[in-house]
């Protein structure tokens, strides 16, 4: 809360004067008499003790009357924000080799487990040196033997994390698989598609009457780069799609692929039984030469992360490359707070007439 013109306050330092002028005992008398020793001896009514209150009234008046001159508005800062953002989609390999385990500051966790509390650093910020992608689209996709959209490209980082967290190891045998053309293939048209779904989806929204801060895509936002960023521990060995054409069909519409190889040879999968619970050598048939020439053919890069702090590592490199811009202007609308008041004003100077006219009347 501020005053626009805080100086017209100073006329409250006439309101002392007024005060006294009002309220001090008259020198000459309305009606003279020629005697009032009687009358000193008569008790005082209580209309006479409180008849001061309609010159307080007045005073009252004219005081909120000053405060609602020095107009008392509230602020409220706004931002505009323009960026030139990245458009990252996140896939990550959710087969039943996810299963095995990984060190975790100390933990044993499955990869996939490993992954979802790397990435969440990622996207949230905050962690291990992370900044977090607040300004950019971050979509998820998930693959076995088949591929899936679980969360669109979205500014709301927080549901995106939430599909992240509730994403498990695929458990029927069927879907089970690692289709990474197929992956590569969806994200591909995720990203080149991202402007139009973007422009739908707000078109959408802004029908059905929501304000812009619960629109994903901010006045002035433009996709600098599209990044996809491949999680795997296995070879390609299902799907429809070739991983090196998927890749080539992303570079054609300007995609940049990350790709990175969890775990290591030496893995192992804990195995629970009626004898108890005991280590099983996982082994690995990561295609590391597939991933490198998928990641060099779109102008990214390869590496390969066996551990979680590996991971991070890998994660930060990325995060350093794909950097954001933003420009923020900030502006303050004011509402104006003059009202309350002047009706608080007008409520005194009300009371002081009916006053006058009714019990606190007086002749002549």
């Amino acid at each position: 809360m501020e005053l626009y013109s805080p100086y017209v306050l100073l006329l409250m330092l006439l309101l002392p004067v007024m005060a006294y002028r009002m309220l001090r005992k008259k020198a000459a008398a309305a009606v003279k008499f020629p005697s009032l020793a009687d009358m000193r001896t008569m008790l005082v009514s209580w209309r006479l003790r409180l008849r001061p209150l309609l010159a307080l009234a007045r005073l009252a008046c004219l005081a909120l009357l000053i405060v609602a001159m020095a107009r008392p508005r509230q602020g409220t800062v706004r931002s505009e924000i323009s960026t030139e953002g990245v458009a990252i989609e996140v896939v990550v390999d959710r087969s039943s080799s996810m299963q095995a385990e990984m060190d975790h500051d100390g933990q044993k966790l499955n990869r996939l487990e490993v992954v979802k509390k790397v990435f969440a650093d990622f996207i949230q910020g905050g962690k291990k040196g992370l900044r977090g992608r607040r300004s950019d689209l971050v979509g998820l996709i998930t693959f076995a033997r088949y591929a899936d959209t679980k969360c669109p490209l979205v500014h709301s980082h927080d549901i995106l994390v939430e599909f992240l967290n509730q994403t498990e190891l695929v458990k029927v045998r069927s879907e089970d698989g690692t289709a990474i053309g197929d992956a590569i293939a969806l994200g591909g048209a995720r990203l080149e598609k991202a402007e139009e779904e973007i422009q739908k989806r707000n078109m959408q929204l802004r029908q059905a009457g929501l304000e812009q801060s619960d629109i994903d895509e901010e006045p002035g936002f433009k996709i600098k780069s599209k990044v996809m960023i491949l999680l795997t521990d296995g070879q390609n060995n299902v799907g429809r799609y070739s991983p090196i054409e998927a890749a080539k069909l992303a570079k054609e519409w300007g995609i940049k692929i990350y790709t990175i190889g969890i775990g290591s040879a030496q893995a192992f999968t804990s195995q629970t039984s009626w004898m108890g619970t005991y280590m099983v050598p996982a082994g690995q048939e990561l295609d590391e030469r597939l991933l490198k020439a998928i990641a060099e053919s779109t102008g990214g890069f390869y590496a390969r992360a066996g551990d979680a702090n590996a991971l991070r590592e890998v994660v930060k490199k990325i995060d350093d490359l794909e950097k954001t811009t933003v420009k923020s202007v900030q502006y303050t609308q004011y509402a104006e707070r003059f009202g309350p008041w002047t009706k608080g004003a007008l409520l005194m100077l009300a009371l002081e007439i009916l006053g006058s006219c009714t019990i606190f009347r007086k002749i002549p």
